[in-house]
């Protein structure tokens, strides 16, 4: 169940008495569009886009946003996540009539948040900014403990795969993912009949922190299950179950939903997204 906070929240100690006096809090007739940089533990929500009767992201940031301006509001995102994945990076934007300061829409809205969301930077972008079309890349991040015993703190953010890994091997395998490919091995397999499957990645590296395998792949755009299948085939190949001769077939030879193994969620994060220009300066 998503953190939600105790009481009441009393929006007039939040906004500043000048903005209150000036009538910024009921808007104007000229919208203007404002972006969020989010962070998130998506735990508790079925993901991070609207759905009926579920607890998502986007539904706790617009309902936040309608009672911090008394407007309804629409919020689109650069990203879509899972159910169970996290973000450090994700970017949400919306319009809205208000005159509030960026820096009272961000105190505001995080007052009102449940304490598992939090908005970490705001700015004013261009009216027709679109997170999605307008991202050059995404950042992922998957984290594996690889600790004889599972985790107690790191349960909600590291998969404990119970296999005894080889990493270098998986390194390797993970270097092959770099430059354009056909991935629809690594999609569901719905998803690969009825979508074009190819990406292009900039950045797929496996390194060891302490007891945590740190795997990072930034791609112009990826698939649904996408980085989780990547990473179930390389745990795959980190314990001896494929080789990675068998791991560059899935690239050279892609079958939808060939690799079947998907990671769990829950070591999944969004860790940021790429723009020509830096949104939060």
């Amino acid at each position: 169940m998503a953190g939600r906070r105790a009481g009441a929240i009393n929006l007039t100690t939040l906004i500043p008495e000048q903005a209150l006096a000036a009538g910024q809090l009921q808007g104007s007739d000229r919208p203007r569009r404002l972006a969020f940089l989010l962070e998130y533990q998506g735990t508790a929500y079925a993901g991070s886009q609207l759905q009926a009767n579920a607890p998502t992201v986007q539904g706790a940031l617009e309902q936040a946003l309608g009672t911090l301006t008394g407007e309804s509001v629409r919020v689109a995102l650069a990203g879509r996540t899972d159910a169970g994945v996290h973000a450090k990076g994700q970017v949400a934007a919306f319009n809205t009539n208000s005159r509030l300061p960026l820096d009272t829409f961000g105190r505001g809205t995080n007052a009102i948040l449940p304490l598992d969301v939090s908005v970490r930077a705001v700015a004013e972008v261009p009216l027709q900014f679109d997170p999605r079309r307008h991202a050059l890349s995404r950042l992922y991040r998957y984290t594996l403990h690889l600790g004889h015993q599972r985790p107690g703190l790191l349960r909600d953010f590291a998969w404990h795969p119970r296999v005894t890994l080889n990493l270098a091997p998986m390194a390797e395998a993970a270097h092959r993912l770099v430059g354009a490919h056909d991935f629809a091995s690594f999609a569901q397999p719905s998803e690969a009949r009825r979508r074009q499957t190819e990406r292009h990645v900039t950045r797929a590296e496996l390194r060891r922190k302490g007891e945590l395998a740190l795997f990072d792949i930034e791609a112009n755009a990826f698939l649904t299950q996408m980085v989780r299948r990547i990473v179930g085939a390389l745990v795959e190949v980190g314990s001896e179950k494929r080789t990675q001769v068998q791991f560059v077939s899935l690239l050279d030879d892609p079958q939808p939903g060939a690799a079947s193994v998907v990671a769990p969620a829950h070591g999944l994060c969004l860790m940021k997204v790429r723009y020509q220009n830096d949104l939060f300066v």
